[in-house]
């Protein structure tokens, strides 16, 4: 049984918390909240918060994906933002975008952030 992930569904985000040190914590799903919320505002409609890794000591990998390819222009700026914000370092937050095409993913609720999951490799496709 593994105890380092779990999902967790905010907005019309559906996210993968991951920590590599155990059972996401309380702490994490705080910064998943700030994280959300500034994709939200800064990002386009179709951006989506896929995964989050807690990767060492208050370190943390920004999964997101998008059919919007400007999205990837903010990256750096909501970095620097979001660690602010979490009284952390520039280097620990790293946030990655992926823009894939409309063509490749349905754009229905629920199917979309499925297929944008499979396309970022944080699940297996459906067979």
């Amino acid at each position: 049984m593994e105890f380092e992930y779990e999902w967790f569904t905010l907005g019309r985000h559906r996210i993968r918390l991951r920590s590599t040190k155990g059972f996401p914590t309380e702490t994490m799903r705080t910064a998943v909240e700030v994280v959300r919320l500034a994709i939200d505002n800064n990002m386009s409609a179709r951006a989506r918060l896929v995964e989050v890794i807690f990767q060492r000591e208050s370190a943390y990998e920004i999964a997101v994906g998008t059919t919007f390819a400007d999205d990837r222009l903010c990256a750096p700026q909501l970095e620097a933002a979001i660690a602010t914000i979490l009284g952390l370092e520039a280097e620990q937050i790293n946030i990655f975008v992926t823009a894939v095409t409309q063509e490749e993913v349905d754009l229905h609720f629920g199917v979309y952030e499925r297929m944008l999951a499979e396309k970022l490799g944080v699940v297996p496709p459906i067979q």
